[in-house]
């Protein structure tokens, strides 16, 4: 008796060994690479939150041909060697399709992995241009270029604020602030106004009095200081910069999209700063409204900024790349995320129509008074 209820529980241990397996492989899985700690964490964290809520909602609607979709996180810490361990992890994992990263920096660490697998590598907010071209035909883009967030906040800059000399000041450590400077200005220059001074710090720096008197000092006197930087370090600018008396407009990109513009300088000083970013503040649009309600449903709260947004049209983009191809093969979603036209995603309309995997998209322009944000306007890249 004894025995045979020992061969009867060894039996059913050995169904479900096999049994678990079995369902695990009914998933479809993506590898989210995200910066959850560190000093990427501000907008990557609320990235992988997006990326999450989208694979939820999927699965709540019967899941991707027949399966649940399972969106695997790994944090790598704002940290490149991390970034490339976390992209061989995911990897093999058996994952279809990666996703991840508010920088550049990062997706250079790993993508390039993903490329050389032949597995489609989605980053859902780095913005230089040159990515596709840089890491090859299985790297797409979910927001737009740097080029092109430099361009509108700079005619912003020129145009609205009435800017004629202005100061640059360039995280030094990183390719995203070196490109978004670099675009910057390119277009100031165009428009006709003068660069007085440049000034760099690296990832990382707490202190910034060294360029706060430079800045004092420049002549002709600085009408605007363009600061291209990560979350980190967005909040300590604006804050040791409105300390040290100077009340000029803070000018920047996406990487002072973050709770911290406000929330380090405190609402009193956070004041005259204006970014470029990715659209969905304040916008109407049902995808807008839909995904804003879902979040602050599953989180209890707001989303924290665009990167959410971000997030979650990554995962939005490679679900439906999924259903077109009909199939998780490798070339075969590379092949239908490349034919993508008119996806209508949270942060703006998605067409692959250039051949490099960069998206046109509309580009906020968002201020702070007061430390409260408000949509100044809506630029568009010429065709």
């Amino acid at each position: 008796m004894r025995k045979k209820l020992t061969l009867t529980v060894a039996g059913v241990v050995l169904s479900l060994m096999l049994v678990f397996p079995a369902l695990g492989a009914e998933t479809i899985k993506i590898g989210a690479l995200y910066n959850l700690t560190g000093g990427m964490s501000s907008i990557d964290a609320p990235a992988l939150n997006g990326a999450k809520l989208q694979a939820k909602l999927i699965n709540e609607k019967g899941g991707l041909l027949g399966k649940q979709l399972e969106v695997i996180g790994i944090d790598t810490k704002t940290d490149q060697k991390a970034a490339a361990t976390g992209a061989k992890k995911a990897l093999a994992d058996d994952v279809v399709a990666g996703i991840g990263y508010g920088d550049t920096t990062f997706v250079m660490a790993a993508a390039p992995l993903f490329q050389q697998k032949g597995v489609p590598f989605v980053t859902s907010g780095a913005t230089h241009p040159m990515l596709p071209q840089w890491v090859g035909d299985h790297m797409f883009m979910t927001p737009f270029g740097d080029d092109d967030q430099s361009f509108a906040i700079a005619d912003y800059s020129v145009n609205k604020l009435g800017v004629k000399n202005v100061v640059v000041w360039t995280d030094n450590s990183m390719d995203f602030t070196k490109a978004l400077s670099k675009f910057y200005k390119q277009r100031i220059n165009e428009l006709g106004a003068n660069l007085v001074l440049e000034d760099f710090f690296m990832m990382g720096d707490k202190d910034f009095s060294a360029q706060i008197a430079r800045l004092k000092n420049a002549s002709p006197k600085a009408d605007a200081v363009f600061i291209s930087a990560i979350p980190n370090e967005a909040g300590l600018t604006v804050k040791q910069i409105r300390e040290a008396g100077l009340d000029l407009p803070i000018v920047s990109g996406d990487g002072f999209d973050t709770e911290l513009v406000t929330s380090v300088p405190g609402d009193k000083l956070a004041n005259d700063v204006y970014f470029s970013t990715h659209t969905y503040r304040e916008d109407d649009r049902p995808e807008v409204v839909a995904f804003i309600a879902a979040y602050e449903k599953e989180y209890g709260r707001p989303p924290e900024n665009a990167f959410a947004a971000l997030g979650y049209d990554a995962v939005g983009l490679i679900a439906d790349a999924i259903n077109r191809a009909g199939s998780t093969d490798g070339k075969a979603l590379r092949d239908a995320l490349a034919d993508t036209k008119g996806f209508k995603a949270v942060t703006g309309e998605i067409t692959y129509s250039r051949p490099s995997g960069v998206p046109m998209k509309g580009v906020s322009i968002i201020s702070v008074h007061d430390g409260k944000y408000k949509v100044e306007e809506v630029w568009f890249p010429k065709q």
